[in-house]
């Protein structure tokens, strides 16, 4: 798996899965919607660690700071 997400892409997937995990543990967010966050933050989370985005493969997306060769 080749890396396509930058650290600030990263970071801002696991602040979003953290609020999503607030949001279901403080009841704002319950029943479907609150398993539907819950998905959502695995997933954030997930994809922040491994630095891979399935989706951002498949759409030719890459967050990462390219470094490209001098010559």
């Amino acid at each position: 798996m080749k890396t396509n997400m930058g650290a600030l892409d990263r970071v801002i997937r696991i602040v979003l899965a953290l609020v999503a995990v607030l949001l279901v543990y403080l009841d704002y967010v319950t029943g479907s919607w609150g398993y539907i966050a819950l998905t959502f933050a695995a997933v954030f989370a997930l994809t922040s660690l491994v630095s891979f985005c399935p989706l951002y493969g498949a759409l030719g997306i890459n967050s990462c700071g390219v470094k490209r060769k001098r010559s």
